[in-house]
């Protein structure tokens, strides 16, 4: 199968962030085992959900890892044009969700498999994919965590997001929390008699802007657009009606920290003003959804030259979206990003890539299995 071929069936398992991805492994493992490649299902703790990791070559010595994922954001952007989760060919351009984001570069790493099945390597390939990372990371750090039982311990990774096969050595790290407050509700004739979620909620969101305005006066890193670190609040849920006080709000939270800044570390603010509240006889929870480390890889680190030479092109010194390359590196292992598409067109309706680019995806992931031939 063509990288155009496995494309179309990718798109047609709809395999949205947070739901059950086993038909999309079940058809990858079934692939890669005919190509000859050692596979390994990884189940996640959430019991419905699995990584997914693929070897060709010998697995006691180093090599190098293809990082992907296979979950999509939804498709609930009504200007569509097509089926979302049917691939429509349009000339060279090819639209559906995860198309760039990142279904694209799986197609590219999994057409590239037969002819790397074929070649004698004195180093192994992993192809390492993973679910939930629009979820914050979610499931990459299991799979990390389970390396040393599957293969010695690699030289890099490389991780596929839409870059225009670019590599990129720097991105942001992130964390999101999510807030709960808990008051007392009633009738809004009486707001003696109850307590206000929402206008306590006040407290904390003024914490957030505060310390979102602070944070463009702090640490800057110009290789990144904004060159600071960066806090939102990003959703707000709460109330019933007009005349009942709210007694309960939920909202989330996020930060986006430069290289040598830790992104929880940025929410504590936030965090101490939401439990200032129980002081006034409000309850709180705070949850830490997903956090993940920044990149930071050197211009003239061994892998950061292998992609120039691979793309014939210059290394980029960052992007402004998080990846799971800085799980790899916080695990000691290089990691750097290039991937077929642009993040543009991701998280959007008619979502799409070039045939040229998987392309060259796949010839970019071919001359990295030469160079680890015996």
């Amino acid at each position: 199968m063509n990288a155009t071929e496995i494309l179309d069936r990718l798109i047609g398992f709809p395999s949205v962030v947070g739901t059950p991805n086993d038909r999309i492994i079940a058809w990858i493992r079934d692939y890669a085992e005919r190509c000859s490649a050692m596979v390994r299902v990884l189940p996640g703790p959430e019991g419905d959900r699995a990584n997914l990791f693929i070897t060709v070559g010998p697995n006691h010595v180093p090599g190098y890892i293809l990082s992907g994922h296979m979950d999509v954001v939804p498709a609930l952007e009504p200007t569509w044009t097509s089926d979302p989760f049917r691939l429509r060919a349009d000339g060279d351009l090819l639209f559906g969700r995860g198309t760039s984001d990142m279904k694209g570069f799986l197609a590219a790493a999994l057409a590239a498999l037969p002819a790397i099945a074929d070649m004698p390597l004195a180093r192994p390939v992993h192809f390492a994919f993973s679910y939930d990372e629009e979820a914050g990371c979610r499931g990459a750090p299991h799979l990390i965590r389970r390396l040393p039982e599957l293969c010695a311990k690699p030289i890099g990774a490389i991780i596929g997001e839409p870059s225009g096969l670019r590599a990129v050595r720097a991105h942001k790290g992130k964390a999101a929390a999510r807030v709960e407050i808990c008051g007392r509700s009633g009738h809004s004739s009486r707001p003696d008699q109850g307590l206000n979620a929402i206008h306590a909620f006040a407290c904390v969101l003024l914490a957030a802007i505060r310390t979102g305005e602070a944070l463009q006066g702090s640490r800057l890193d110009p290789s990144f657009e904004p060159p600071y670190s960066s806090l939102q609040v990003g959703t707000v849920s709460g109330g019933q009606a007009v005349n009942i006080i709210p007694d309960f709000l939920t909202a989330e939270i996020e930060a986006r920290a430069v290289t040598g800044v830790t992104p929880t570390d940025l929410l504590e603010p936030v965090r101490l003003a939401a439990v200032a509240l129980e002081q006034r006889g409000f309850q709180t929870r705070w949850e830490l959804v997903s956090s993940y480390p920044a990149l930071s890889l050197a211009a003239d680190a061994p892998l950061a030259r292998l992609m120039e030479e691979l793309t014939a092109d210059e290394t980029l010194p960052a992007v402004s979206y998080g990846t799971e390359a800085g799980l790899y590196q916080a695990a000691g292992i290089d990691a750097i990003i290039c991937g077929p598409g642009d993040i543009a067109r991701a998280h959007r309706a008619d979502e799409f890539i070039r045939v040229d680019e998987l392309t060259a995806c796949q010839m970019m992931i071919e001359r990295l299995a030469e160079t680890l031939r015996s």
